[in-house]
């Protein structure tokens, strides 16, 4: 088919390396004569018909920019929207029909949808629903199965691991437990990654259940060893041996209503009360989110961003672009989406933190 004008957004949590996407893709496009509409605010822009229409100079020097231009939402669903003055939280409405009508009356041929998990499920009901698009996986949690690394996680474990060494200094000058809250939701890797480069004495995810006794024993045992401060990594999504999270609070309307955090203050407060060591915590938030890509970022970004736009002139819609053995290829998006990518508590990161003396907090494992 021939492919004119298309569409892009950027939707649900932003990271690093979405503008240098939005480049990638607008770059390609344009040197094929196509138009790029870029739609505001993920499928919000869908939904109300806003968009800018992107040229060369629109994304002239965006590459090394954090967040997007285009901007972008995490509870902008259309086929439950609760944003006014189209819906509310407690009445949310189905306007994917609206979202169907206005990208056909902008006559797009192909819409690139960049996001995460939230983003992707959205993306395959409108491929159910007869739109072609072509997806680009996003997410610091670097949780989607299909694919080996997503762009901004590397930024996001980056940042993490310079947080960790700098909290080093001041926890030995102090002789304190500090505890590193990292993101990730329900995928441990932001945490385990960062401890093992950061030097992280233990680590807490969500794929190994913690316990608290074993915590304390292995701070009390490094104290008698002379160590005279801990460096505790804890992912937000870590939980203990009953199966309890930590959570901040809730959002209507979310594709993913729970918001997690809290867990290096209850850590914090446990160990401090059960050694009577002073503790402290550190909850990193969106500062893994923000800030300039690292130059791996930058490139993966732009393989995906150039990759999608390929996808699209050769028509295969209904899939994700993906890196694969630092490759590029292509997946179908329902594929994408059918499982999550978690840490492997038997796999070889896990081994080797145990076997340079971290602890992941559990009597099953280390």
């Amino acid at each position: 088919m021939s492919i004119k004008r298309i569409g892009i957004l950027t939707a649900g949590g932003d990271c690093p390396g979405l503008n240098a996407v939005v480049r990638a893709v607008s770059k390609n496009a344009l040197t094929h004569g196509i138009e790029v509409f870029g739609f505001k605010n993920g499928f919000d822009g869908l939904v109300r018909n806003e968009f800018i229409r992107i040229t060369n100079e629109t994304v002239s020097g965006i590459l090394t920019v954090g967040g997007t231009i285009l901007g972008s939402s995490n509870i902008a669903n259309p086929f439950k929207y609760t944003l006014a003055p189209f819906g509310t939280p407690e009445n949310p409405r189905n306007l994917s029909d609206v979202v169907m009508h206005n990208f056909k009356e902008n006559m797009l041929d192909a819409l690139i949808a960049v996001g995460g998990d939230g983003t992707l499920h959205m993306a395959q009901k409108f491929v159910e629903m007869g739109m072609p698009i072509v997806a680009v996986p996003k997410t610091i949690d670097n949780d989607l199965s299909a694919t080996d690394q997503t762009f901004g996680f590397d930024s996001a474990l980056h940042i993490a691991t310079e947080a960790i060494d700098r909290l080093h200094t001041t926890a030995q000058s102090h002789h304190r437990v500090m505890i590193v809250e990292t993101m990730g939701r329900y995928a441990g890797w932001i945490a385990l990654r960062s401890a093992i480069a950061g030097g992280g004495d233990i680590v807490l995810i969500p794929e190994i259940p913690y316990n608290d006794e074993v915590i304390v024993k292995y701070i009390l045992n490094r104290k008698s060893k002379g160590k005279t401060f801990s460096i505790v990594v804890a992912a937000e999504g870590a939980q203990n041996e009953q199966g309890e999270t930590s959570v901040a609070r809730t959002v209507a309307g979310s594709t993913d209503a729970i918001r997690l955090g809290g867990i290096a203050n209850k850590i914090s407060n446990m160990i401090e009360e059960k050694t009577g060591i002073e503790s402290r915590a550190c909850v990193l938030g969106h500062t893994q989110r923000g800030g300039t890509p690292t130059a791996f970022d930058r490139w993966l970004s732009t393989l995906y961003g150039t990759k999608a736009l390929d996808m699209v002139l050769e028509g295969k819609f209904g899939y994700m672009a993906a890196f694969r053995s630092f490759a590029m290829s292509e997946v179908k998006i329902a594929d994408a989406i059918s499982n999550l990518k978690r840490v492997n508590p038997h796999g070889a990161e896990v081994r080797a933190a145990l076997e340079v003396g971290m602890s992941f907090g559990s009597r099953e494992i280390g």
